[in-house]
């Protein structure tokens, strides 16, 4: 037992050294300022009062929000059928799609993001084929749709893994019980197979949203600068503005945000799984 125990050592100091450590000063950051010298370093709440009282970038976190839910929405109406489909194919068909799905996680995620600029440019593939319908050039770029599009496109096969998951590993004899009851596919998917699913697809919201609400090269790259998320915001205070600070304190407050929405996905996946096992 001690061998093992000492063969976790890495794995913690490792933990310590690029998670923990990097959260503590991140919370030293926010709660203080600089004073005279180093030594003289002040306890403050003015990086916070500075992020609530200012309306611009309360809006910008709503707006971040809003796009990350309307993202992760997409998401599940897109991955949920094309995860069904697969589910119900042949075990190798299942390992080709699978394959095929996984493909593009195989690539940088800020060069298939940079592709898409390609794409939806005025003088684009995009545009292109729409003109030769008589439609267009359309500014596609530096938009919500673009920025919605670019993350759907990065983060839609981790719902349609999680959710195949959940759909594969489905115990056929719920199905024929259902048939033997005389109910209908519609019937049957919708109070049995969807039920058993939901497991998956909360977990591709967790998978989904979490990047999402946080991501600052998607819409710097398909939104041009001119459409900004708090992501890019965190960005800029480091970067840019220099304000530690001011930057700190927005992430954590993100990091806030992401641990309540861990809990209710927590949650409701308890609840699930307590009303399965009583049903």
């Amino acid at each position: 037992m001690k061998s093992f125990r000492r063969m976790a050592y890495p794995y913690l100091i490792w933990s310590a050294v690029f998670i923990v450590l990097p959260m503590l000063l991140i919370i030293v950051y926010a709660f203080t300022k600089e004073g005279n010298s180093v030594i003289n370093i002040q306890f403050t709440l003015d990086n916070f009062a500075k992020f609530f009282s200012d309306k611009v970038f309360f809006y910008v976190l709503r707006r971040s929000i809003y796009i990350a839910i309307v993202t992760t929405v997409v998401c599940i109406l897109l991955g949920y059928p094309l995860a069904y489909i697969i589910a119900c194919m042949k075990p190798k068909s299942q390992v080709v799609m699978v394959f095929i799905v996984t493909i593009p996680t195989w690539i940088n995620m800020l060069v298939r993001t940079y592709a898409w600029r390609g794409i939806l440019d005025k003088n684009g593939m995009l545009n292109s084929i729409l003109g030769l319908f008589g439609i267009g050039p359309i500014q596609f770029l530096e938009t919500a749709f673009a920025v919605v599009l670019g993350m759907v496109y990065n983060f839609i096969p981790f719902m349609i893994l999680q959710i195949y998951n959940s759909l594969s590993k489905m115990d056929d004899s719920y199905l024929e019980a259902a048939a033997d009851l005389g109910a209908d596919k519609v019937q049957t998917f919708m109070k049995v197979v969807l039920p058993l699913s939901i497991p998956g697809v909360i977990s591709g919201i967790t998978l989904v949203f979490l990047p999402a609400v946080s991501s600052f090269f998607i819409p710097k790259l398909l939104g041009g600068g001119k459409y900004v998320l708090i992501g890019n915001v965190i960005e800029s205070q480091f970067l840019t503005s220099g304000d530690w600070g001011f930057g700190s304190a927005i992430s954590l407050i993100m990091a806030i945000i992401i641990i309540i929405s861990m809990h209710i996905t927590k949650k409701l996946d308890k609840d699930n799984s307590a009303e399965g096992g009583n049903g």
